[in-house]
């Protein structure tokens, strides 16, 4: 379990963001410990994946500071005040924290293994035989070192999501964010998703998964964080959330949810 009173690896002050006249996200206060995985939970059109994207600046928000280990995203802050970041110090920032995405994201005229080494090669700058050899090691976890070689148009989308995250975790990031990770996939493929997510938790590195998958969330997760309408109703450990939900909202929720069968 990760340590109580270590530093937050990411924290949200106030954070707010509106599309337009629709506040998608309402004062969003949360602290993430190093080492956690956190589960975020909520109906559709919650705002889940927004407070993701405003993690690493993919979505700006309104108001409120997002912090990565105490550093501010998207602005720098010096003696004479706060001024944002220029393109370069974002890409860089950005580089700390992993995402996977929903639809892979895959670069289609790459194969699996060099979608996987392209990021750190030409972002971090590290030399090539070294990031090969651990971009090997990657797709060995995650079961698919016979598929190196192969295209994503020949892979099936189970398949071109474990590349996505070993393509995340080939950055080193501190956190890593999940976007809804196996909603597009056919529901016989979502097993062996979660069963690599599942891994990767025990690694111990800073995990927060937007998630449809109850019982992944119930299982996997050291907290979840129930977000309805653009706030966050309770925050509570994962056992607790489950067994105990402290809010008739949540309890309405997960009288829904609970029952879903991850495949």
């Amino acid at each position: 379990m990760p340590d109580a009173i270590a530093a937050p690896a990411v924290e949200l002050r106030g954070v707010a963001k509106s599309f337009g006249a629709h506040e998608v996200l309402t004062d969003i206060d949360l602290q993430i410990t190093a080492g956690e995985t956190v589960c975020i939970v909520g109906p559709s059109g919650s705002g889940k994946s927004t407070l993701l994207r405003c993690i690493n600046w993919l979505e700006r928000p309104d108001r409120g500071q997002v912090f990565l280990h105490g550093t501010r995203v998207g602005y720098k802050v010096t003696a004479s005040g706060t001024s944002p970041m220029s393109d370069r110090e974002l890409a860089l920032l950005r580089a700390r924290i992993g995402m996977v995405f929903q639809h892979f994201n895959l670069w289609p005229h790459l194969t699996a293994l060099e979608n996987v080494i392209q990021s750190p090669v030409h972002v971090l700058r590290r030399p090539l035989r070294e990031v090969v050899s651990e971009g090997e090691q990657l797709l060995e976890k995650v079961g698919l070192a016979d598929k190196r070689n192969a295209y994503p148009a020949f892979l099936s989308g189970g398949q071109m999501q474990r590349v996505a995250i070993a393509r995340a975790l080939a950055m080193r990031p501190e956190v890593l964010l999940f976007d809804e990770a196996t909603s597009a996939l056919d529901p016989e493929l979502v097993g062996e998703v979660l069963a690599v997510m599942r891994d990767i938790t025990k690694l111990g590195l800073t995990m927060i998964v937007v998630t449809h998958e109850m019982n992944f969330a119930r299982d996997a997760a050291n907290r979840v964080v129930f977000l309805d309408k653009g706030k966050i109703i309770e925050v509570a450990a994962a056992k607790t959330f489950f067994e105990r939900p402290a809010t008739e909202r949540s309890r309405q929720f997960l009288e829904r949810f609970v029952n879903t069968r991850s495949r």
